[in-house]
């Protein structure tokens, strides 16, 4: 096979990311069945977490995680909410095939874990996350609720938001 790599233009990107930003910011949070229309904005197995940014019309850094830890499954929002720390809602989605950012999955909520977080000695306030399984699974498509997950897959949630909150950081 032979071919020549041909890079977009720059009118060319803009106009991709416009594009993406239109269909994102048109995207409701619900399906017609009313399940969630969930972005991936960090796909499992990363150290980076991204976040889409609106100004940007792209997924940018937002940090890195701390060595060894790493997103056990996706994570992504649920377009046009807004929680308490006026961000979209989060949603954790439980699965087991490879995504990337910007990927809409349509997906039924099986749990919510209620979190309160305070951010530069600011009042706490809630920033629960969604946990959902996508519609279209076969592996976990017969999930309804967060206690029917493996022990193997309560682990690895149990270890990605209990286990950092009880690191210990040296001043």
């Amino acid at each position: 096979m032979t071919g020549n790599l041909v890079l977009p233009s720059r009118l060319a990107q803009r106009t991709l990311y416009a594009a993406v930003w239109r269909q994102l910011s048109a995207l409701s949070a619900f399906s017609d069945d009313g399940d969630l229309h969930v972005v991936i904005e960090t796909p499992r197995g990363s150290r980076a977490k991204l976040d889409y940014n609106p100004k940007l019309k792209t997924f940018t850094l937002s940090k890195s995680l701390l060595a060894g830890l790493t997103y056990p499954y996706d994570w992504g929002f649920l377009p046009r909410t807004k929680g308490q720390d006026g961000d979209p809602l989060d949603v954790m989605v439980l699965h087991d095939a490879a995504t990337f950012p910007g990927l809409v999955l349509t997906c039924k909520i099986i749990g919510v874990l209620q979190v309160e977080q305070r951010s530069n000695g600011k009042k706490a306030e809630r920033n629960d996350r969604i946990f959902a399984v996508p519609c279209g699974s076969h592996a976990e498509k017969d999930f309804s609720d967060v206690r029917e997950l493996t022990s193997a897959m309560r682990e690895e949630l149990e270890k990605f938001f209990v286990e950092p909150m009880n690191w210990k950081t040296s001043s």
